[in-house]
């Protein structure tokens, strides 16, 4: 976990295979953190996403949303959102939704709807890869890489990285090359996974 995240401070891309509960989350959620507080400490830190955390599946991203929930419960100016299908359109929807589920309403710098997520883009924003291609293609989402807010992407992190094989591998892969075409600015790439080998084994094709 150290040694990840020292490597994920200097800026390299990282594919990070350890167990399951070995630490995998904070090798790439540290990192993150610690650039937005700096932007924020810089006076750089405003709307637009920062870090793109795509998961294969919504209930790994409920998991982790419910983590940093709590994490950035004292640290309000750094914004965040779920964006899936689930994800209502319209804000007091989203809201009512929200309350009803969680018996509580979203903290600040929680982002809950879709129209909230286009007008102000969340710093950390949440998906899974059906969805992404969704937002590269749908007109009305293209605020979230796109005009003033293109400048501010910097990691893509990618949980679960050995579902990405085959077909699927492929699209992700080019997925990820539209968005860079977008982005003038150098991306950083975080890969983890708990069954990606030993490193006797070759890896998954």
């Amino acid at each position: 976990q150290e040694s990840a995240i020292l490597k994920a401070l200097k800026g390299e891309n990282l594919v990070i295979s350890t167990g399951t509960g070995s630490g995998k989350t904070e090798s790439f959620l540290i990192p993150i953190l610690d650039y937005l507080v700096k932007q924020k400490e810089r006076g750089e830190l405003g709307p637009g996403v920062r870090a793109l955390l795509l998961y294969p599946m919504n209930a790994l991203a409920n998991d982790q949303i419910e983590r940093l929930r709590n994490l950035l419960d004292r640290y309000p100016f750094i914004t965040y959102g779920r964006y899936i299908g689930e994800t209502e359109e319209k804000e007091k929807k989203a809201r009512e939704k929200y309350y009803k589920y969680n018996n509580f309403y979203p903290k600040v710098n929680e982002l809950i709807s879709r129209e909230k997520m286009r007008e102000t883009p969340p710093n950390i924003l949440f998906t899974n890869y059906s969805m992404f291609e969704y937002l590269m293609i749908h007109p009305n989402d293209k605020s979230l890489f796109t005009g003033e807010y293109s400048i501010h992407w910097k990691y893509i992190v990618l949980d679960e990285a050995h579902v990405y094989n085959g077909a699927k591998g492929i699209e992700v892969a080019l997925l990820l090359r539209r968005l860079k075409a977008y982005l003038p600015n150098e991306l950083q790439y975080i890969l983890t996974s708990a069954t990606l080998g030993d490193g006797e084994k070759d890896l998954p094709d």
